[in-house]
């Protein structure tokens, strides 16, 4: 019991002797490993990669619903709508699931680590090579989670304690305190560097590679590289050093626009799926009921009758979509209207717009969507009549639509003495009052609802590395060059014509969270640049307010457990103000 419960405290996690007699990969000695290292090995590895499915529900929520591309319907009672409303709580069950699970990857890597010599075979130096990707990996998760951007004070700012495994001496347990997040990042980069050293294998995306650890790396530099306004240039040339190492590998080809538009569809290990670097692998025979509700894609749509569909498309990634042409952009393939009456094919044309919403001091408060039938006046000019309650009673006006762009569809209206833009389209299905733009980005893995297999690394992020990192030297030729490689795809002939200092960031931006979005980079993006996200769209969230990087709010709070569990040893765990 003792040993079972240092395990507990040296991963910082809170399971009982139960769940350990549960886990097979807990029970391997040196001995049993000596009989049979390389099966051992990869069991013990399983185990690592068993808890990334736990992992990466909570890593997604994390990282999106902080962002601005979706929306929900309502406020929740679910920890994962702290996330949504920045109202961050120390005991968010989430955040310690999410903690927890990291924790056991980083502690069962780490005795992985001591069972084994490296350099005695090709097999066990790839074994070695995963573990250290995989601890590396969630040192950078979590310190991007619990830490404060790197551009701000890396050596005074907290990122998370650094516990590789049992402490030696188990009858004097002392635990460390959060490292400075600049040890944390330093920490992250040297087990993933030793990783990239190690593997040697060209496994399927489902498994930790040479080219994952790479990614890996690239990314974490580009997180250290500064702010366009000021950048790091040593780290943004490390972060383009590996992005090109990735590329010139020649083991991933981006998906051609056909492809990618049923990226969704691919597991890990298609074979018709040659972009993804390392993916967090789900297979249909462990994907229960439960998972289909409960899971990331159960949140954005209801498929064949599976999933709660209360989160959507926001209005402000919708707009990015359509800024070129509705439809025209390739990544509109991932976001899935509901319309009234669209599977008796009798769907009914409406106009749609976003309206001001304010209180009765006449300050704005929110935003909301309005959409109405459309009827035609007897020169073919369009109309829509809204009815609204006014001092109890229905009150129908009529509101004359001025054509903008009669191809793409859109109209303007003078409605209460404001002009808006909207849409010609068709009525959507509503819940509550908002368009269910459903999100399939998580969903239809081999043609099942709600089957995914979350999204570590793959090869467009690169490009979109390289771009940045580029700008950030001042190199707007290269960085042009490899934003539209992603651009263009999506949109082609659409690309930039050139980028410079006054407009390079917008664009990057734009494009990252174009391309990356429901992949959990989004809030994360936002605020290691020193941005300020925006949410000026309809929701329960604060629309009203932004969230700067420097807000307290920007990381999360430290589980309570863990800090619990530090104090039960005499051990302190400092938490974010």
């Amino acid at each position: 019991m003792k040993k079972i419960l240092t395990i507990a405290l040296a991963a910082a996690c809170s399971f009982t002797a139960c769940d350990i007699e549960r886990l097979p990969y807990d029970k391997y000695s040196a001995d049993k490993i000596t009989e049979d290292k390389q099966a051992s090995l990869d069991i013990l590895l399983n185990g690592c990669y068993a808890q990334l499915k736990g992992w990466s529900d909570v890593m997604h929520r994390v990282g999106e619903y902080a962002g601005d591309n979706m929306m929900i319907r309502g406020s929740s009672t679910d920890a994962f709508y702290t996330f949504i409303s920045y109202q961050h709580t120390p005991s968010n069950y989430r955040l310690n699931t999410f903690w927890n699970n990291s924790y056991k990857v980083i502690s069962q890597a780490s005795d992985l680590m001591k069972l084994v010599e490296e350099g005695e075979t090709p097999e066990v130096d790839q074994r070695l090579g995963e573990a250290y990707y995989l601890r590396g990996t969630m040192y950078f998760y979590l310190c991007r989670a619990y830490g404060r951007p790197y551009y701000q004070s890396p050596e005074t700012n907290l990122g998370v304690p650094i516990v590789n495994g049992l402490p030696a001496d188990l009858n004097n347990l002392v635990l460390p305190d959060r490292a400075s997040v600049k040890d944390t990042y330093a920490q992250a980069i040297a087990d993933l560097r030793k990783g990239e050293a190690l593997m040697n294998e060209n496994k399927t995306a489902a498994y930790a590679t040479r080219e994952a650890a790479q990614a890996m790396l690239s990314r974490v530099y580009m997180y250290m590289s500064g702010t366009y306004e000021n950048p790091n240039t040593t780290y943004a040339d490390s972060s383009i050093y590996y992005a090109k190492k990735v590329i010139e590998s020649g083991r991933y080809q981006l998906l051609n626009r056909e492809n990618f538009m049923k990226y969704n569809t691919f597991s890990p290990e298609d074979g018709a799926q040659t972009e993804t670097i390392f993916a967090v692998k789900r297979v249909s025979s462990e994907f229960s009921g439960y998972d289909h509700y409960y899971g990331i894609g159960g949140m954005y749509a209801n498929i064949d009758g599976m999933g709660w569909g209360e989160m959507y498309a926001s209005a402000k990634y919708m707009e990015l979509l359509d800024e070129t042409g509705r439809g025209k952009d390739a990544r509109s393939a991932f976001i899935v209207p509901q319309y009234v009456g669209q599977d008796e094919n009798k769907k009914i044309e409406a106009f749609r717009f976003i309206k001001d919403v304010y209180n009765a001091s006449g300050a704005q408060t929110n935003y909301n969507y309005v959409q109405s039938p459309i009827k035609y006046n007897t020169d073919g000019s369009l109309y829509v009549q809204i009815t609204e309650q006014v001092d109890g009673k229905d009150v129908t006006t009529t509101y004359q639509l001025t054509e903008l762009d009669k191809e793409q569809g859109y109209y303007s209206i003078n409605y209460k003495g404001k002009t808006y833009k909207g849409v010609k389209d068709y009525m959507m299905l509503l819940n509550r009052v908002y368009p269910m733009f459903y999100i399939y980005k998580c969903s239809k893995q081999e043609g099942e609802s709600h089957l995914h297999s979350p999204i570590i690394s793959r090869l467009a992020e690169m490009y979109l590395n390289l771009a940045e990192c580029y700008a950030k030297k001042g190199d707007y030729a290269n960085a042009v060059l490899n934003l539209n490689v992603i651009r263009e795809r999506s949109l082609p002939g659409e690309g930039y014509t050139s980028l410079n200092a006054s407009n390079a960031a917008k664009l990057i931006d734009k494009e990252r969270q174009l391309e990356l979005a429901y992949e959990a980079e989004r809030s994360f993006d936002v605020y290691r640049n020193g941005g300020t996200l925006t949410r000026h769209y309809p929701g329960p969230h604060n629309a009203m307010e932004e969230i700067k990087a420097t807000d307290t709010r920007v990381v999360q709070f430290i589980p309570q457990d863990q800090i619990n569990a530090y104090a039960s040893i005499n051990c302190k765990l400092t938490q974010n103000p």
